[in-house]
């Protein structure tokens, strides 16, 4: 028999699941719609159905565990915290409920905390016990590594990076604060400044005949790698900000690498050199030199899933 966990993302719109072995092989992976299951008991039901035909479909697995990636997850409870993108309100009793359904330890993590699990066991930190990974989507989410274990804090909440004010008094925050990281340095930050920089400068662009809603990340890189005025000028800028918070991160945990991953890193080098460039004039003296900016090593495709499987052997392998 050969011992397989399985790795669950649960998202907003869609929750996808996989069976991965230990050398980060997903054997086996399906989805359902987050959406259709109002209810959490319902959905419980469902997912561990999903999970056990998946172990059935492959006569020689043994299910050892179950990792679980979602919104506003607490690692040390188990449960899903008023998590503003799901429709269980309140404390969700999420592991537990599984358990009951599937007989094997069950780990709750966020999805940020999950990536940089992934990111240390399947992907370009292998051989790292101090590194931070940013997730630059929707919003940007942070999973911090120090000395080889993820800092959950006293609450089971650390490391909101998205959530440290890097201009006060700037952009409203989906979390009703003013000038958050967020805000700023992802995918929709960079919408929003592109948006902004449109009605405030007269260079040409084409980005003027996206209409705002359809304006995405990256149809903004792919103006930007063509030399489009606007485009550059709104990844520079994007690039600053995300530097600034780099920096700070870099004072406080002194890391050996930061990943960037998720929508916004997708723009490669055009995002890449302007930060590296940025990081290295504002970061501390001490720090200059010792800070590798690196994107994830984990494919986008199977990183949610390969992130809650990593959190599983983990959890297992202590």
């Amino acid at each position: 028999m050969k011992e397989v966990v399985a790795g669950i993302d649960i998202g907003g719109t869609n929750t996808v699941f996989g069976l991965v072995d230990k050398t980060g092989n997903i054997l086996a992976e399906n989805s359902l719609k987050t959406t259709d299951y109002p209810e959490i008991k319902n959905f419980v039901s469902a997912l561990a159905a999903a999970i056990n035909k998946l172990v059935e479909g492959k006569s020689n697995l043994k299910l050892a565990g179950i990792g679980i990636g979602a919104p506003n997850a607490n690692y040390h409870k188990g449960t899903i915290e008023l998590a503003p993108n799901l429709a269980w309100k309140g404390i969700v009793p999420l592991a537990e409920y599984i358990r009951k359904k599937i007989d094997v330890p069950v780990i709750v993590t966020n999805d940020a905390n999950a990536a940089a699990m992934g990111e240390m066991i399947f992907g370009g930190a292998k051989k790292m016990k101090d590194f931070i990974i940013l997730t630059l989507g929707t919003g940007l989410g942070s999973g911090i590594v120090i000395n080889g274990e993820v800092v959950y804090g006293h609450t089971g909440f650390a490391g909101e990076l998205g959530h440290t004010i890097v201009v006060p008094g700037g952009r409203d925050c989906g979390c009703g604060r003013q000038g958050c990281y967020e805000t700023y340095a992802s995918a929709s930050g960079l919408v929003r400044t592109v948006l902004y920089m449109l009605s405030e400068m007269r260079e040409e662009s084409s980005l003027r005949d996206i209409p705002p809603s359809e304006l995405t990340a990256k149809k903004i890189a792919e103006a930007a790698a063509k030399k489009d005025p606007i485009a550059v000028e709104a990844l520079d800028y994007t690039a600053e900000i995300l530097a600034f918070g780099i920096a700070n991160a870099i004072g406080f945990s002194s890391p050996e690498a930061v990943f960037l991953f998720g929508g916004l890193a997708q723009a490669g080098e055009m995002l890449f050199i302007p930060t590296r460039k940025y990081v290295d004039q504002n970061v501390q003296p001490i720090f200059k030199g010792t800070v590798k900016i690196l994107p994830s090593g984990v494919p986008e495709s199977n990183a949610a899933v390969l992130g809650a499987a990593a959190l599983a052997w983990n959890e297992l392998k202590k």
